[in-house]
C-alpha cells in the first residue's frame, strides 16, 4: 500500500480521519450551544475516560463547534506545576478578541479588566512588579476589578464582566480545559464557585473540561455542588461497529479496504480504544501489499504497531515511575492477572490490599507509592479502596516486559 495515502493519524490529540462514535456528544453540545444563544439555563460541560480514548480530539471538536456558532472560544491545557492566573487569561483574551473580530464594538473595558487579573501574580504584596511577563493586551488595566489577589472573587468578577459582553452581543464564550484533574485545588474550587455564579446569572459562558476518569470526584472535593454544576459525559473505546467505521471509513477514501476478518483481528488487537485504532491502522496499511487489508496482513503488521506503543505510549509513561513504583505497578498487574474474569470491572482495577498483599507489605507503607503514581496520573481511584492503569493494555503491557 501506498505509505504517502495512508489516512491514520496515531497522534496525541490529533484528530483521526473520521471521527467514530462521538455523534452523541457532538449532537448534544450542538443543543448546549442553541439553548444558550436563546437565553436558556444549561450546565457546563466535563468528559471524562482513560487515556487513547480520544477526549482531547472530542475537546477540540466541541471547540470547533463553539467557533462555528460564533463564540468567542480559549483553550489551554492544565499543567501540576501552574496556576490558573496566567493561562487563563491568555485564553480569555483568545475568546475576547474572537468577540471583538466581526463585530463592531468596544471591548476596551473587559480588556482592561482582563489585563488586570492577569498581571495580579505579577505584582506583591508591596505594589511592586515581581516580574515583566505580560499578556499582550495594549490598553489600560483597570484598577479595582477582578484584581484582588483571591482567585475565587477574581475569576467570578472577570467571567461575569466578559458573560456579560458576550451577552450584549448575542454570542457566547466557551473555555476548554484540558487535563482537568491537574488544576490546583484552590483553582477547581475557583472555577467551580465562577461557574455557579454565571449560571445563576444566566450568563453565556460554558466551561468545557475533560481529564481522567477520577475528574468528578476532583470536582466534588472542591464544592459539593460541582455534581449538579456539570453535564458529565464518560468518553469510553468505540463498540465494534464505531470501530469498524474508524477503520474502513478512511481506507475507502483511499480506494482500499478491509476485509471481514482483518476488521475482527483488528478490534480484537486494539479493544476499541482510538489511539491503538490509529496506531494498528497505519502500521497495517503500511505493511499490506494490497487491498484488501487481510488478517494475515495485520498478523505481520502486530509487531511493529506494538513495538512503537511499547516506546510511546506505554514506556514513557513507565520511564516516568521510580524503581518503588513501578514494583507497585507491576504488583497492580498481576495482581490484576490473578483475578477471575468475573471479578474484573471494565477497566480492570484490583483492591489496594490485593496489591500490598503480592509485596508483602503493609498497604499504609505503600501510600507514598500509591500517592505519587496518582499524582503522577499513571494510575487512578474510582472507588475507595481500589485503584486502576490510566493507560488501556498498561497491565499486559508490564507483563509482557517482565
Amino acid at each position: 500500500m501506498d505509505p504517502i495515502k495512508n489516512p491514520y493519524a496515531p497522534g496525541a490529540g490529533q484528530r483521526p480521519p473520521e471521527l467514530a462514535g462521538r455523534d452523541d456528544q457532538l449532537d448534544a453540545f450542538g443543543i448546549t450551544l442553541q439553548r444558550v444563544a436563546h437565553g436558556r439555563p444549561e450546565r457546563s460541560v466535563v468528559l471524562t475516560g482513560l487515556r487513547g480514548v480520544g477526549k482531547t480530539v472530542l475537546l477540540n471538536a466541541l471547540r470547533s463547534a463553539a467557533v462555528r456558532a460564533g463564540w468567542g472560544t480559549g483553550k489551554w491545557e492544565a499543567r501540576p506545576d501552574q496556576r490558573l492566573r496566567r493561562p487563563l487569561a491568555a485564553a480569555l483574551h483568545t475568546a475576547v478578541r474572537e468577540l471583538g473580530r466581526s463585530e463592531r464594538t468596544d471591548t476596551d473595558h473587559v480588556l482592561g479588566v482582563l489585563r488586570s487579573f492577569a498581571q495580579r501574580d505579577a505584582i506583591d504584596a508591596g505594589g511592586k512588579v515581581r516580574d515583566r511577563w505580560s499578556i499582550g493586551i495594549d490598553v489600560p488595566a483597570v484598577a479595582g476589578r477582578a484584581d484582588s489577589g483571591d482567585i475565587e472573587i477574581d475569576l467570578v468578577e472577570l467571567l461575569t464582566e466578559i458573560g456579560g459582553a458576550a451577552a450584549d452581543l448575542g454570542r457566547g464564550v466557551g473555555l476548554f480545559v484540558d487535563e482537568m484533574q491537574d488544576l490546583h485545588p484552590d483553582d477547581v474550587s475557583a472555577l467551580c464557585a465562577a461557574c455557579h455564579e454565571i449560571s445563576q446569572a444566566g450568563l453565556p459562558v460554558l466551561i468545557v473540561g475533560a481529564g481522567l476518569p477520577h475528574l468528578p470526584a476532583v470536582l466534588s472535593a472542591a464544592k459539593s455542588y460541582s455534581e449538579r454544576l456539570f453535564r458529565y459525559a464518560r468518553i469510553d473505546r468505540l463498540p465494534r461497529e464505531a470501530a469498524d467505521r474508524a477503520l474502513q471509513s478512511p481506507a475507502l477514501q483511499e480506494q482500499a479496504a478491509f476485509d471481514d476478518a482483518a476488521l475482527t483481528a483488528m478490534y480484537e488487537l486494539t479493544s476499541g480504544y482510538p489511539y491503538f485504532i490509529q496506531a494498528y491502522g497505519k502500521v497495517a496499511w503500511d505493511a499490506a501489499p494490497g487491498s484488501p487489508i487481510t488478517a494475515a496482513d495485520i498478523v505481520v503488521a502486530a509487531p511493529s504497531a506494538e513495538a512503537e506503543l511499547a516506546v510511546g505510549f506505554f514506556g514513557s509513561r513507565y520511564e516516568r515511575a521510580t524503581p518503588g513504583e513501578r514494583e507497585y505497578l507491576r504488583a497492580m498487574a498481576d495482581a490484576a492477572a490473578a483475578l477471575e474474569p468475573a471479578e474484573l470491572d471494565d477497566v480492570r482495577s484490583v483492591p489496594t490490599s490485593a496489591v500490598a498483599d503480592l509485596l508483602g507489605r503493609k498497604p499504609q507503607s505503600l501510600s507514598p507509592a500509591r500517592d505519587a503514581l496518582l499524582k503522577k496520573g499513571l494510575i487512578y481511584s474510582g472507588e475507595r479502596g481500589r485503584i486502576a492503569f490510566t493507560v488501556p493494555h498498561f497491565g499486559q503491557y508490564l507483563l509482557s516486559v517482565g
